[in-house]
């Protein structure tokens, strides 16, 4: 049987999401979990997006298949069990077979928070602390710039295909917490904290919002290459479904490549 179910991560203690020799990853504490309840043999486990190391999420969507074709109560409960206090597995359910959340995702939205504020040792676990105050309503109208479909190469790792689908960027503040939501239908590998890179200048009024575009279009690496740091980012949701028409324009042949 297969089945999906939703993830979640406090991306600190790991360096990715994918599997990696000699590291600790959230794909290898998940199979460990699936290989012992299996009687020891691999169940390999697909996600819809690729976190990378320090990356956190409250969204990230997984498929496997469990050879004994058990309930999915049964199941989610066995792996709860097992997984480490940094992970937690939510809403198991069957799914067709052959289902993979990467290629059946229409998008994906991460988070990224930044505390506005005071230093805060609690609150800058999960968010980048900024002290200065930043100008979010210029940081949004930068952020415009970015939203439809474009060349991402200045603001990604090099990829053989960097043509990615931006639905939404925004910037929101609520007293010193300030969040940037960016959804696509997928990401090139360290796409959004460049992206926020590029938004904090901005925010500290060192570039304008004609400096975002001009940076998009010159598909050189944008603002020297600089990236926020992982533990502000978050993969909130993805959402999964055959394509509407109201969606952005979105390729449903494009084999994403997430946030690794």
């Amino acid at each position: 049987m297969r089945y999906a179910a939703r993830v979640e991560y406090d991306g600190t203690g790991f360096a990715g999401f994918q599997v990696q020799p000699g590291a600790r990853t959230v794909q290898g504490e998940l199979e460990a979990a699936l290989a012992t309840i299996s009687g020891g043999s691999r169940v390999r486990v697909v996600a819809a997006g690729r976190t990378d190391a320090g990356v956190h999420a409250i969204g990230q969507v997984i498929s496997f298949t469990d050879p004994k074709g058990r309930p999915a109560k049964e199941l989610a409960r066995a792996l709860d069990a097992l997984l480490p206090e940094d992970v937690a597995i939510r809403e198991v359910r069957r799914v067709p077979a052959g289902f993979n959340p990467r290629y059946a995702a229409r998008y994906r939205e991460y988070r990224y928070t930044v505390w506005n504020g005071p230093r805060s040792p609690l609150r800058e676990r999960f968010a980048l602390g900024v002290r200065d105050q930043l100008d979010t309503a210029a940081m949004e109208r930068a952020g415009s710039a970015l939203v439809g479909r474009h060349d991402f190469s200045a603001f990604g790792a090099t990829h053989r295909q960097p043509v990615r689908t931006v639905h939404s960027v925004r910037v929101r503040r609520a007293g010193s917490l300030v969040t940037i939501d960016v959804a696509a239908d997928a990401f090139l590998r360290g796409m959004v904290r460049r992206i926020v890179a590029g938004l904090l200048e901005v925010g500290h009024g060192r570039t304008n919002e004609e400096a975002v575009a001009e940076a998009l279009a010159s598909k050189r690496a944008a603002f020297n290459g600089a990236t926020a740091p992982a533990k502000g980012l978050c993969l909130r949701r993805v959402v999964l479904g055959p394509m509407r028409a109201r969606d952005t324009q979105v390729s449903t042949t494009a084999r994403p490549n997430g946030e690794r």
